[in-house]
C-alpha cells in the first residue's frame, strides 16, 4: 500500500490505547487481547484490500469498539472469562502518585471505579470515546449508530454517576 502508514507504523501507534480501551469496555485482559488481535486483523485485510479511510485511528477504534459490543452482545464470554481480573488493574495512568495522592485518592479511586463497571454498556461507550478518546460528540454518535441527542443523555448520566461518587465524603 503506498503512500499510508504501514501495518507495522499502525501497531505501534495504536496498539496500547486499543488494549486499554478494549480492557475499559470489557473489563476482561484476555478478551481485550482477543480484540485488539483481531482489531489488527481486520486491518491487514482492509489493507490487503487497498483501503485507506480518512483517519486509520478512527477506523480502529470504531473496529474495536463494534467488536467489544459484539461480545458483550453476544453473552457467553462472561461465564468464561476469569473473575481475578479487576478493572483497577487496568493502567491509566503513567506516573506514580506522590504518599498524599495515594492515601487521600485510593478510596476515591475505589468509588469511581465501582461507579464506572455499574455503568450501562451504552453509557460506559460512550464516556470512553468522548472522554478518554476525546472523540467529538458527533463521532460518537456515527460509530455507536446513535443520535447525538442520545450520546449527550448517555454521556450525561455516565458523568453524573461517576461525579457523585468521586463527592462522596470518607465513610
Amino acid at each position: 500500500m503506498e503512500g499510508g502508514p504501514s501495518y507495522d507504523d499502525l501497531f505501534d501507534a495504536h496498539a496500547r490505547r486499543l488494549q486499554r480501551l478494549c480492557r475499559l469496555l470489557l473489563s476482561d485482559r484476555e478478551e481485550a487481547e482477543e480484540v485488539v488481535q483481531e482489531v489488527f486483523l481486520k486491518l491487514h485485510k482492509a489493507q490487503d484490500q487497498g483501503a485507506a479511510p480518512t483517519s486509520w485511528g478512527a477506523w480502529l477504534t470504531r473496529v474495536a469498539v463494534n467488536l467489544c459490543h459484539d461480545r458483550r452482545r453476544a453473552g457467553w464470554w462472561p461465564r468464561w472469562r476469569f473473575r481475578t481480573d479487576r478493572i483497577e488493574d487496568v493502567g491509566l495512568v503513567a506516573r506514580e502518585p506522590n504518599p498524599e495522592e495515594a492515601a487521600i485518592g485510593e478510596e476515591t479511586l475505589r468509588r469511581i471505579w465501582t461507579a464506572f463497571r455499574r455503568l450501562s454498556d451504552r453509557q460506559r461507550e460512550v464516556f470512553v470515546l468522548r472522554h478518554l478518546e476525546g472523540w467529538t460528540t458527533e463521532e460518537v454518535a456515527t460509530a455507536l449508530g446513535l443520535r447525538t441527542g442520545s450520546v449527550k443523555s448517555h454521556l450525561f448520566r455516565a458523568v453524573r454517576e461517576l461525579r457523585a461518587a468521586a463527592g462522596r465524603s470518607f465513610r
